[in-house]
């Protein structure tokens, strides 16, 4: 490494120390339940977009079921929300909120072992299974009948950790950033299927009937919100109270999904 290399280094590793310390000096507020947020009267959300039905921008405001049940969390704590599109491997790491970023992070959000050495998740709110998405009337029903074909996940996804693990012989794993770009490319014929959770890919296909869902892989994925580890214990039992509220998580499953919760 040369003189103008390591310069370079060390001057991004400044950087990324003062960066870093700019957002762990965020002042923290508590509510008069004990909720720790990050900005006065606000509950901060971390996310990734697009997600449909999850979260998502319509007309210039992130909505989605994941929103709506933070919002409920919220109005339980007089708070408003203030949603932020975060870079996914900044959240599954936890540095979105050991940073100060946020309050509460979510993006339909699978709880691993990995990510619980990191953060502090809810209780499971949503049950999860990967599914794969082809163009309608295609051949494919399973991953093995993918061998030697291409088949597109999403960067950082549980959807891409099964597809890693089952690639059928010969089958190309292509990675996209984005969930939309990947289903596209089923759609555009880039790929020749996609797996993902099965609550995004099958919102996708009512909107696109040119393409389906031909299977599904019982993985046992469960959903949660995450919170700094051990650091706002509060936030987690208000949570968990919306998420236990059978009464408003099978109102707003049924709003986004069409039916009650099972």
């Amino acid at each position: 490494m040369n003189l103008r290399s390591v310069s370079a280094v060390l001057a991004a590793g400044v950087l990324a120390v003062s960066f870093s310390g700019c957002a762990k000096e965020k002042d923290t507020t508590t509510t008069d339940s004990g909720v720790k947020v990050v900005e006065k009267g606000t509950l901060t959300i971390c996310t990734h977009l697009p997600y449909e039905p999850f979260e998502f921008t319509e007309k210039g405001e992130v909505v989605g079921f994941d929103i709506d049940v933070l919002k409920a969390v919220a109005k339980a704590e007089d708070l408003k929300t203030n949603v932020i599109d975060t870079p996914w491997e900044t959240i599954v790491s936890g540095k979105a909120l050991d940073n100060g970023d946020c309050d509460v992070a979510t993006g339909a959000m699978t709880i691993t072992d990995e990510r619980v050495a990191v953060m502090d998740f809810s209780d499971p709110y949503f049950e999860a299974t990967q599914a794969m998405l082809t163009k309608a009337g295609s051949s494919y029903s399973s991953l093995d009948d993918l061998a030697g074909k291409r088949i597109g996940v999403q960067e950082g996804t549980t959807g891409e950790t099964y597809v890693e693990d089952n690639l059928p012989k010969d089958a190309k794993k292509v990675s996209y950033e984005d969930s939309v770009l990947m289903m596209q490319a089923v759609k555009n014929g880039k790929v020749d299927a996609a797996v993902n959770d099965n609550g995004l890919v099958n919102y996708f296909v009512k909107q696109n009937p040119d393409v389906e869902v031909t299977t599904e892989f019982k993985t046992g994925e469960k959903y949660g919100f995450s919170v700094a580890k051990g650091g706002n214990p509060e936030l987690l039992k208000a949570i968990n109270a919306v998420v236990g509220d059978t009464a408003t998580m099978d109102a707003l499953h049924e709003k986004w999904f069409g039916t009650a919760a099972e």
